[in-house]
């Protein structure tokens, strides 16, 4: 049995997993490093509103940040362990049968075609 932290951190990323928000983020997340407004575009929700899910994200150890300028910009974390590599197959696995996580996939391709963030 784990020890009562990484119980801890399993039962943190499940939550993350548990809203559809942060889902949607993840899905999106699994083509590369993304902007805020990137993500406010697509998943039609106030920036505030993505803020919040991408912290929660960021604290269950899913999504790294990194801050250039005035933009914030957020990708997946590494697959570095054997429990977070199922995690992620799982988010692939959604996407290819979620029509939702579909059609943001295509909004992200169709949007980035004009850069939000300059």
């Amino acid at each position: 049995m784990g020890s009562r932290t990484q119980q801890l951190d399993t039962e943190t990323i499940f939550r993350a997993l548990s809203d559809r928000t942060r889902l949607r983020i993840l899905n999106l997340l699994r083509g590369g490093e993304l902007c805020v407004c990137d993500l406010v575009d697509v998943l039609d929700v106030p920036q505030p509103t993505a803020s919040r899910h991408l912290a929660y994200l960021r604290n269950a150890g899913l999504v790294l940040a990194r801050k250039e300028g005035l933009w914030h910009y957020y990708r997946l974390v590494a697959a570095s362990t054997p429990f977070l590599k199922q995690v992620f197959a799982c988010v692939n696995a959604a996407a290819a049968e979620d029509e939702q996580l579909t059609v943001d996939t295509e909004r992200l391709r169709l949007g980035r075609q004009s850069d939000c963030c300059e």
